[in-house]
């Protein structure tokens, strides 16, 4: 039977490679994004019966209401992947508000806000999977925000997964290693920022020219297979990594 799977961070990179991958295997796909033009046009691609909707995980009134549209036309999802994050270099002394505020924001008070709303849907039998990122074990310099909210979203899986055992719903944290695909053309970030932060992760001994670097959509297969585990098996944790293929 299909499975009715929810995207946050449709629109771009991972969670584009998703939405296609799960359409392509017959999944009906609701796509969430902050640029409703970015979702949109994803679902156009894909086609019907696929659903967008903007969505700023950030922001707890728009969450509630795009879960509200979501009920008024499945009275149940199977999945929900917490994919949508922000992540941008600095150091303590020269960190704004604002990325302050966005990176907490958006990278752990959206998990947050879309799997409380979901959660009426998901008992009996959801799945909630969170995207939690490789610098939490490398500690990458300048990305200590970034690795922080994803390390606290690690523990909270963890114990929402006991917390909502009882109720039906499953918990699963998958760490990312570095990704791309055709249309990832370099950073955007200031060309200073950019040198700076490679600079002091060689200085840590993490050398990210020679870093190997998975493609988004052989990324989706560990998810499919996440999203297929047997009901009465729980995977907790599933850590990906990039690598180099044999010569």
């Amino acid at each position: 039977m299909a499975k009715t799977i929810v995207i946050t961070g449709a629109g771009d990179g991972l969670g584009r490679a998703l939405a296609r991958r799960f359409a392509k295997d017959g999944e009906t796909v609701i796509l969430l994004g902050r640029t409703l033009s970015k979702v949109q046009a994803v679902a156009e691609e894909i086609g019907a019966p696929h659903l967008a909707l903007e969505c700023d995980v950030a922001q707890p009134d728009l969450v509630r209401a795009a879960f509200k549209t979501i009920s008024e036309t499945h009275s149940k999802i199977d999945v929900l992947i917490n994919n949508a994050a922000v992540y941008e270099p600095f150091t303590l002394s020269e960190v704004t508000d604002e990325q302050i505020t966005s990176q907490v924001n958006i990278n752990l008070a959206g998990p947050i806000y879309c799997a409380r709303e979901a959660l009426p849907l998901l008992r009996g039998g959801g799945h909630i999977i969170n995207v939690s990122s490789e610098t939490v074990s490398i500690k990458m310099p300048m990305l200590w925000l970034y690795a922080g909210t994803k390390s606290a979203l690690e523990l909270m899986s963890e114990m929402w997964s006991r917390e909502l055992e009882a109720e039906g719903v499953r918990v699963t944290v998958v760490q990312a290693g570095m990704m791309m695909d055709e249309t990832k053309t370099g950073s955007s970030w200031p060309q200073e920022v950019a040198m700076r932060f490679g600079m002091e992760n060689a200085k840590a001994g993490i050398n990210l020219r020679e870093r190997p670097i998975s493609h988004y959509n052989n990324v989706t297969d560990a998810f499919r297979g996440v999203v297929d585990t047997p009901p009465d098996l729980h995977m907790q944790m599933v850590v990906l990594r990039g690598q180099r293929k044999a010569q």
